[in-house]
């Protein structure tokens, strides 16, 4: 069954572009200091597809959507995947007392 109208179930992640106004760094340099970029309300995303500022609820979700993904790969990169003989040497094969590992060395 298709939704037709009301909120979405999830929500997506948009793609996300940086600013070329201040080229993703959320402040534009003024003659006396920083100022912040309105063109991306300051901070130094846009729209991918129109390049306009997102509203500030809709940009913190998205953040927040990014920032899952990019902790969920940094877990994945930290936890190496073995394979091969090493996976069945590494894994608990409970053959040992009390169902300890034994890998008859």
């Amino acid at each position: 069954m298709i939704k037709s109208h009301g909120p979405a179930f999830r929500k997506q992640a948009m793609e996300l572009a940086q600013c070329p106004a201040c080229r993703g760094k959320a402040v534009i340099k003024g003659v006396f200091h920083d100022l912040a970029c309105v063109q991306c309300n300051a901070s130094g995303w846009v729209a991918g597809a129109t390049g306009e500022a997102l509203p500030v609820d809709e940009l913190v979700t998205q953040l927040s959507l990014r920032l899952q993904a990019a902790q969920r790969q940094i877990n994945e990169l930290k936890e190496p995947r073995v394979s091969g003989p090493e996976a069945i040497y590494q894994d608990n094969n409970r053959r040992g007392a009390g169902g300890s590992n034994r890998t008859l060395d």
